[in-house]
Order: C-alpha cells, then structure tokens, then sequence
C-alpha cells in the first residue's frame, strides 16, 4: 500500500504581544505574526521541558468496509524529539502494518532537529500572506495562507490561523505539497490545537485520502491527557499513561 506515505504530512506539524484587532485595524505582516509565533513557541518549548500524552487513531474505508484502530503513549524530549509505544491495536492488520506504524515511523523521523528545520512552518521553507481575522470559539485568529517554497512531501499547501492573543498555532488546514504516488487522487486535512494552561496541544486531525482503487480512506487522531513535565506528578503521570480521548 502506497499510500501510507501521505499521512506522515499531517503529523509535522506537531511542534509549534497581545493586541486587539478591531475592523478598522490594519492587519499586520503575515512574516511578523509568523515571527512571534516562533518566538512564543520557543518560549513555551522551553517551559515545557517535554511532555508524555495518548493518541488514538481510526483508520476507516467505507468501499471496503474495513477499519483499524490503534491506542499509542507518546513522549515528547525537551528538544522536540518524539517517542511512541503501542499500547493496543485492533481491526484491519493490512492497515496497521502499512499504514498506521508507517505514519509513527514518519513522524518519530520529521521530529528529529535535521528534518524538523525543514519542515516548521518558517519563511525558509514557506511564504506567508495575511487573509483576515476570525473567531475560532471566543478567540480572534491571524488566518494566513501558506505556500511552499519547495514541491516536497513533507511540506503542505494551505492556511493556518495564529491566536492573535498567544501567538500560538490554533488551526492546519491544507493538502501537501506534492503528491507523493500515483495511487493517490488528493489529500486533504485539518489539524487542530487547544490552550490547556500556558500551554497548546494538539485536539484532533482528521484527513481524506482519495486513492485509486481503494476510494476514499479517513485517519482520525484523537490526543489527550497531555501533560508538560514540568507540571508531572506521579499521579498526573499515571493519568497521562491511560484514560479516554475526550470527546
């Protein structure tokens, strides 16, 4: 199965002044607002100092009913670097084999400080233009299209929204910027953040691959129980190593 490359794209995006903007406020630079973002996220990063989380992943295709399912403990180093364990799997082996542990392979290599660099959403390997603001719930968002500054896999074209408030990366949504295979049609997907604290991780990414032959097949991630290690407790640790996606 091919097409378990394109989902590696989803997941490289998993990291990551306060001013009010009113209508008649001229919007500022997209390369700025990028700017701050990365300046916030490093400050973040560094108070972080890493994390431990749950993921569970769904992968459907409804032209051959078929399903899989994966429940996974993820670590995060204080340099960025991610560690994955399968805790438990079921349903579509075919699916598991070559196409969910595929995509913890991926992302496991895109979080290493090589790759990562050519990857973050950065002006060295994307340009940035200002769309609008919006609400996403009760928080104003920076909405800004991105285009690739290079036709590569592992880097996406579309939008992203910065919460004007944090600075911090609320919303991915977009397709990547090469296709990677003959057997894949097209691409799509959302990948969304939540504050939780002083801190932003990741809620959801949900995406439809169209693939020839198979039609279309669905990922869903579900993250929860994301603790920073600088707020771990043994308690808080065990919690963080079990429970359910909220829902």
């Amino acid at each position: 199965m091919k097409n378990h490359f394109i989902f590696g794209v989803l997941l490289l995006l998993l990291p990551s002044a306060a001013f009010g903007v009113s209508g008649a406020d001229p919007l500022p630079a997209a390369d700025a607002v990028v700017a701050m973002m990365l300046a916030r996220n490093a400050q973040r990063q560094a108070q972080l100092a890493g994390y431990r989380g749950m993921r569970e992943y769904v992968l459907e295709n409804q032209r051959w009913h078929k399903r899989a399912e994966m429940l996974v403990r993820v670590v995060g180093d204080a340099d960025e670097t991610k560690h994955f364990e399968v805790v438990s799997e079921i349903g579509w082996k075919a699916a598991q084999k070559h196409v969910l542990h595929k995509v913890l392979e991926s992302e496991a290599e895109a979080s290493s400080p090589a790759i990562r660099n050519e990857t973050r959403l950065s002006t060295e390997n994307y340009e940035f233009h200002m769309a609008k603001t919006a609400f996403l719930g009760d928080r104003m968002a920076y909405v800004i299209d991105v285009v690739p500054k290079r036709r590569e896999e592992r880097l996406f074209e579309g939008k992203i929204w910065i919460d004007a408030q944090d600075y911090a990366l609320e919303r991915v949504e977009g397709e990547p910027a090469k296709n990677p295979s003959f057997w894949i049609r097209s691409v799509h997907f959302v990948h969304t953040y939540q504050k939780g604290g002083p801190f932003w991780f990741p809620v959801s990414t949900e995406s439809v691959t169209e693939v020839r032959i198979f039609g279309a097949t669905t990922l869903t991630i579900h993250y929860y129980n994301y603790v920073p290690n600088s707020l771990q407790t043994p308690e808080v640790a065990n919690e963080a190593s079990g429970g359910g996606p909220a829902r």
